[in-house]
Protein backbone atom coordinates (compact mmCIF):
# COMPACT_ATOMS: atom_id res chain seq x y z
CA UNK A 1 0.00 0.00 0.00
CA UNK A 2 1.21 3.84 -0.24
CA UNK A 3 1.71 5.57 2.55
CA UNK A 4 -0.66 8.67 2.57
CA UNK A 5 -1.96 10.76 5.39
CA UNK A 6 -4.02 8.24 6.49
CA UNK A 7 -1.54 5.68 7.05
CA UNK A 8 0.57 8.03 8.77
CA UNK A 9 -2.09 8.67 11.38
CA UNK A 10 -2.82 5.47 12.13
CA UNK A 11 0.85 4.95 12.80
CA UNK A 12 1.26 7.48 14.89
CA UNK A 13 -2.05 6.63 16.71
CA UNK A 14 -0.81 3.10 17.44
CA UNK A 15 2.79 4.48 18.67
CA UNK A 16 0.52 6.29 21.15
CA UNK A 17 -1.79 3.43 21.86
CA UNK A 18 1.08 1.20 22.79
CA UNK A 19 3.03 4.13 25.00
CA UNK A 20 -0.15 5.27 26.60
CA UNK A 21 -0.71 1.53 27.53
CA UNK A 22 2.41 1.43 29.21
CA UNK A 23 3.85 -0.87 26.76
CA UNK A 24 6.88 1.74 25.72
CA UNK A 25 9.19 3.34 27.54
CA UNK A 26 9.82 6.99 26.40
CA UNK A 27 11.20 7.15 22.96
CA UNK A 28 12.09 3.15 22.48
CA UNK A 29 9.88 1.12 20.31
CA UNK A 30 8.19 1.77 16.86
CA UNK A 31 5.35 0.15 14.51
CA UNK A 32 5.98 -0.27 11.06
CA UNK A 33 3.16 -1.21 8.13
CA UNK A 34 4.61 -2.78 4.68
CA UNK A 35 4.26 -0.31 1.84
CA UNK A 36 4.77 -0.72 -2.02
CA UNK A 37 8.38 0.26 -2.02
CA UNK A 38 9.57 -0.58 0.92
CA UNK A 39 8.47 -0.02 5.21
CA UNK A 40 6.62 3.08 6.57
CA UNK A 41 7.79 3.05 10.24
CA UNK A 42 8.09 5.33 13.26
CA UNK A 43 11.76 7.54 12.66
CA UNK A 44 13.11 9.78 14.97
CA UNK A 45 13.72 13.47 14.25
CA UNK A 46 14.93 16.85 15.79
CA UNK A 47 12.23 17.37 17.64
CA UNK A 48 12.04 13.41 18.94
CA UNK A 49 9.91 13.68 22.14
CA UNK A 50 8.86 9.77 22.62
CA UNK A 51 6.25 7.40 21.45
CA UNK A 52 3.24 9.02 23.35
CA UNK A 53 3.90 11.73 21.36
CA UNK A 54 4.36 10.50 18.03
CA UNK A 55 3.00 12.90 15.02
CA UNK A 56 2.41 11.71 11.50
CA UNK A 57 5.32 13.98 10.23
CA UNK A 58 7.48 11.17 12.11
CA UNK A 59 6.39 8.06 10.15
CA UNK A 60 8.43 7.90 7.23
CA UNK A 61 9.20 5.47 4.09
CA UNK A 62 12.29 3.86 4.12
CA UNK A 63 13.65 2.49 1.21
CA UNK A 64 17.05 1.61 0.41
CA UNK A 65 19.17 3.94 -1.31
CA UNK A 66 17.02 6.67 -0.30
CA UNK A 67 17.41 9.55 2.33
CA UNK A 68 14.98 10.32 4.64
CA UNK A 69 15.42 14.32 4.80
CA UNK A 70 14.20 16.31 7.27
CA UNK A 71 17.14 15.35 10.02
CA UNK A 72 14.66 11.69 10.70
CA UNK A 73 16.77 8.21 10.96
CA UNK A 74 15.21 5.16 10.51
CA UNK A 75 15.29 3.11 14.13
CA UNK A 76 18.68 1.53 14.83
CA UNK A 77 15.91 -1.69 15.07
CA UNK A 78 14.67 -1.66 11.75
CA UNK A 79 15.65 -5.41 11.13
CA UNK A 80 13.21 -6.62 12.77
CA UNK A 81 10.60 -4.66 11.01
CA UNK A 82 12.24 -5.81 6.88
CA UNK A 83 13.62 -9.29 8.42
CA UNK A 84 9.58 -10.60 9.73
CA UNK A 85 7.92 -8.90 6.82
CA UNK A 86 10.29 -10.48 4.85
CA UNK A 87 9.42 -14.24 6.41
CA UNK A 88 6.03 -13.20 7.09
CA UNK A 89 4.04 -12.24 3.12
CA UNK A 90 0.82 -12.31 4.83
CA UNK A 91 1.62 -9.81 7.67
CA UNK A 92 1.54 -6.17 6.86
CA UNK A 93 2.37 -4.30 10.01
CA UNK A 94 5.07 -5.08 12.74
CA UNK A 95 4.92 -3.50 16.84
CA UNK A 96 8.12 -3.51 18.56
CA UNK A 97 7.46 -3.08 22.65
CA UNK A 98 9.36 -3.16 25.70
CA UNK A 99 6.64 -4.23 27.15
CA UNK A 100 7.61 -4.57 31.26
CA UNK A 101 4.96 -7.37 32.51
CA UNK A 102 5.87 -9.47 29.59
CA UNK A 103 9.74 -9.02 30.16
CA UNK A 104 9.08 -9.80 33.92
CA UNK A 105 7.36 -12.94 33.29
CA UNK A 106 10.07 -14.20 31.03
CA UNK A 107 13.21 -13.38 33.41
CA UNK A 108 10.73 -14.74 36.64
CA UNK A 109 10.80 -18.07 34.50
CA UNK A 110 6.82 -17.65 34.30
CA UNK A 111 5.62 -19.54 31.48
CA UNK A 112 2.87 -17.39 29.66
CA UNK A 113 0.12 -20.22 29.99
CA UNK A 114 -3.66 -20.16 28.93
CA UNK A 115 -4.12 -19.80 32.18
CA UNK A 116 -7.62 -17.11 31.41
CA UNK A 117 -10.81 -17.73 28.92
CA UNK A 118 -12.62 -15.44 28.94
CA UNK A 119 -11.55 -12.99 30.61
CA UNK A 120 -9.13 -12.35 27.31
CA UNK A 121 -9.69 -15.18 24.50
CA UNK A 122 -7.53 -13.62 21.90
CA UNK A 123 -4.76 -13.91 24.28
CA UNK A 124 -5.66 -17.44 25.87
CA UNK A 125 -5.54 -18.34 21.91
CA UNK A 126 -2.02 -16.83 21.75
CA UNK A 127 -0.75 -18.79 24.42
CA UNK A 128 -2.29 -21.96 23.84
CA UNK A 129 -0.47 -22.28 20.12
CA UNK A 130 2.60 -20.94 22.30
CA UNK A 131 4.38 -17.71 22.21
CA UNK A 132 7.75 -18.50 21.39
CA UNK A 133 11.14 -16.74 22.92
CA UNK A 134 13.91 -15.41 21.56
CA UNK A 135 16.80 -15.95 24.16
CA UNK A 136 19.57 -12.96 23.38
CA UNK A 137 18.68 -9.41 24.57
CA UNK A 138 20.44 -7.23 22.50
CA UNK A 139 19.67 -4.54 19.94
CA UNK A 140 18.69 -6.06 16.96
CA UNK A 141 20.43 -4.16 14.42
CA UNK A 142 21.68 -6.10 11.19
CA UNK A 143 20.01 -8.26 8.76
CA UNK A 144 21.59 -11.31 10.29
CA UNK A 145 20.09 -10.54 14.15
CA UNK A 146 16.87 -9.52 12.24
CA UNK A 147 17.07 -12.95 10.52
CA UNK A 148 17.15 -14.57 13.83
CA UNK A 149 14.71 -12.71 15.55
CA UNK A 150 12.52 -13.76 12.11
CA UNK A 151 13.00 -17.36 12.60
CA UNK A 152 12.12 -17.50 15.98
CA UNK A 153 8.46 -16.12 15.79
CA UNK A 154 8.21 -18.65 12.88
CA UNK A 155 3.97 -18.44 12.59
CA UNK A 156 3.23 -17.46 15.36
CA UNK A 157 1.54 -13.72 16.39
CA UNK A 158 3.97 -13.20 18.99
CA UNK A 159 7.56 -13.39 19.72
CA UNK A 160 9.11 -12.83 23.57
CA UNK A 161 12.12 -10.72 23.00
CA UNK A 162 14.05 -12.04 26.39
CA UNK A 163 15.26 -8.51 28.56
CA UNK A 164 14.26 -6.69 25.83
CA UNK A 165 10.45 -6.48 25.15
CA UNK A 166 8.27 -8.10 22.48
CA UNK A 167 7.13 -8.57 18.59
CA UNK A 168 3.79 -8.90 17.18
CA UNK A 169 2.54 -8.87 13.74
CA UNK A 170 -0.66 -8.38 12.10
CA UNK A 171 -2.55 -7.90 8.50
CA UNK A 172 -2.98 -4.79 9.90
CA UNK A 173 -1.97 -2.08 12.22
CA UNK A 174 -4.89 -2.70 14.27
CA UNK A 175 -4.61 -6.21 14.44
CA UNK A 176 -0.81 -6.30 15.19
CA UNK A 177 -1.17 -3.30 18.33
CA UNK A 178 -4.01 -5.52 19.92
CA UNK A 179 -1.95 -8.22 19.87
CA UNK A 180 0.81 -6.96 21.85
CA UNK A 181 -1.80 -5.48 24.31
CA UNK A 182 -3.24 -8.61 24.71
CA UNK A 183 0.19 -10.41 25.54
CA UNK A 184 1.02 -8.02 28.04
CA UNK A 185 -2.48 -8.10 29.87
CA UNK A 186 -1.51 -12.20 29.79
CA UNK A 187 1.64 -11.37 31.38
CA UNK A 188 0.15 -8.73 33.82
CA UNK A 189 -1.94 -11.16 35.04
CA UNK A 190 0.04 -14.57 35.34
CA UNK A 191 2.48 -11.98 37.62
CA UNK A 192 -0.01 -10.88 39.78
CA UNK A 193 -0.96 -14.51 40.38
CA UNK A 194 2.45 -15.78 40.43
CA UNK A 195 3.25 -13.51 43.52
CA UNK A 196 0.48 -15.32 45.45
CA UNK A 197 1.47 -18.75 44.55
CA UNK A 198 2.68 -21.09 41.41
CA UNK A 199 0.46 -20.90 38.72
CA UNK A 200 -0.12 -24.38 36.23
CA UNK A 201 -4.08 -24.04 35.55
CA UNK A 202 -4.67 -23.98 31.69
CA UNK A 203 -8.03 -23.42 30.29
CA UNK A 204 -9.82 -27.03 28.93
CA UNK A 205 -9.04 -27.89 25.35
CA UNK A 206 -12.85 -28.22 26.30
CA UNK A 207 -13.71 -24.83 27.30
CA UNK A 208 -11.54 -23.59 24.79
CA UNK A 209 -13.41 -24.90 22.12
CA UNK A 210 -16.29 -23.62 23.51
CA UNK A 211 -15.39 -19.77 23.09
CA UNK A 212 -17.00 -18.27 20.13
CA UNK A 213 -14.00 -16.63 17.44
CA UNK A 214 -15.32 -13.20 17.32
CA UNK A 215 -13.82 -12.28 14.67
CA UNK A 216 -11.07 -9.21 13.91
CA UNK A 217 -14.20 -6.72 13.86
CA UNK A 218 -14.61 -7.43 17.73
CA UNK A 219 -11.46 -8.57 19.08
CA UNK A 220 -9.27 -5.84 16.86
CA UNK A 221 -11.45 -3.02 16.06
CA UNK A 222 -13.45 -2.54 19.12
CA UNK A 223 -10.49 -2.74 21.35
CA UNK A 224 -8.70 -0.28 18.73
CA UNK A 225 -11.62 2.24 18.93
CA UNK A 226 -11.47 1.78 22.88
CA UNK A 227 -7.81 2.62 22.32
CA UNK A 228 -8.47 5.59 20.08
CA UNK A 229 -11.11 6.93 22.88
CA UNK A 230 -8.31 6.66 25.82
CA UNK A 231 -6.09 8.80 23.86
CA UNK A 232 -8.73 11.11 23.18
CA UNK A 233 -10.05 11.13 26.44
CA UNK A 234 -6.09 12.07 27.83
CA UNK A 235 -5.78 14.68 25.19
CA UNK A 236 -3.61 12.35 23.43
CA UNK A 237 -5.62 12.15 20.19
CA UNK A 238 -3.59 12.64 16.53
CA UNK A 239 -6.08 14.81 15.52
Amino acid sequence: MALDASAREVLAEACRIIAHAGLAEDVLGHVSLRTDDGIAVRCRGPHESGLLFTEPADIHEVVPERALGGGYKAPNELPIHAEVLAARPEAHAVVHAHAPAVIAADLAGVALLPAVGAYNIPAMRMAAEGIPTYPRSLLINTAELGREVASALGAAPALVLRGHGIVTVGATVEQAVVRALNVEILARMLVSASALGPVSYTVTEADMAMMPDLGSGFNDGFVWNYQRARLRHAGLAVR
